[in-house]
């Protein structure tokens, strides 16, 4: 408990924070949309598509563009509700030939991500929506640097910069990604929808894991890396909500922390009202912010107010 009211303070003195964007959200499919859970109150199948495709279309963009200085194409981007424009992004000038390949690899995952979700949905496919994934001190990645005290007041955190600031950057999104794949799977009523669900959470688990173990070894030379990605873990749970589960990746009585996990070995969960917390970089209930200043598209964008 004393923790968590650290973490609740910390995050009331600072401009608020969150990172997880993107990874990938909820569900995922390969169809048209079941309406069983609309009808008897919750979101339909279709509705937790079109979330996990906004989030994919964040991850996407950071990815492509950090691995080969472009993003999405035209094509890959129309669809239902308000489309907006990304600000920022180019190519990251790698050092280490490994986590270059490894973006490159991640990119091409998350753009795959999205044309499945999008001929899954078919017309019923939302828009790209404004997204932020600039170096600018006002930007989302830097409101979140500044909230786990890794920059100061009027700096910025460029994501581009280094091996090191792309690898944070990755870290802020891909275990999100794991627990909102992880938290939609009760939600979803087509069971061929929740093959494909666990496909895609498989994927996002195997990057989480790889940016995990390469900000740990990395950190072994580097113990400050190491320090920023569990600073990135505390802010980021403190905006989740009220349970306190996220976890950073430095050993604990001599054991390393790669895999997340809670008593059981299982990963946790997150539900959508959590996972915009985070990527809106709010902790109250609000409809935009963060990494989307206008907001995500189809109907679930309201995320939760903590208490």
């Amino acid at each position: 408990m004393a923790r968590r009211a650290e973490r609740r303070n910390f995050m009331r003195r600072t401009s608020g924070f969150a990172a997880g964007v993107a990874g990938g959200a909820l569900v995922a499919a390969c169809g048209g949309g079941d309406n069983a859970t609309a009808q008897a109150g919750g979101p339909s199948d279709e509705d937790i598509l079109n979330f996990a495709l906004n989030l994919e279309y964040l991850e996407a963009q950071f990815y492509l563009y950090a691995a080969t200085g472009a993003g999405l194409a035209a094509n890959q981007q129309t669809g239902t509700g308000q489309q907006g424009a990304v600000t920022g992004g180019r190519a990251v000038n790698f050092t280490d030939p490994v986590v270059r390949q490894y973006a490159k690899e991640i990119a091409g995952d998350e753009l795959a991500h999205v044309a499945f979700l999008r001929k899954a949905l078919g017309t019923a496919a939302v828009a790209h929506p404004a997204i932020d994934i600039s170096a600018s001190p006002t930007g989302a990645f830097s409101t979140a640097a500044r909230a786990a005290g890794l920059i100061g007041p009027g700096q910025s955190f460029d994501p581009y910069a280094s091996d090191e600031n792309f690898l944070l950057a990755a870290y802020l999104f891909e275990d999100v990604g794991v627990t909102a794949y992880k938290g939609a799977s009760p939600l979803v009523q087509n069971k061929t929808y929740l093959e494909a669900a666990a496909g895609i959470l498989a994927a996002e688990a195997y990057h989480a894991g790889l940016v995990r173990t390469v900000l740990y070894s990395k950190g072994v030379q580097a113990p400050a890396l190491r320090t920023a990605a569990d600073a990135i873990s505390n802010a980021r749970d403190s905006l989740d909500n009220l349970q306190d589960v996220d976890q950073g990746i430095s050993p604990t009585n001599g054991v390393s922390n790669i895999v997340p996990l809670d008593e059981n070995g299982i990963a946790y969960s997150r539900s959508p009202g959590d996972v915009l917390n985070i990527v809106y970089l709010n902790s109250g209930a609000v409809r935009s912010g963060g990494f989307y200043p206008a907001g995500v598209n189809g109907s679930l964008v309201l995320s939760s107010a903590l208490a």
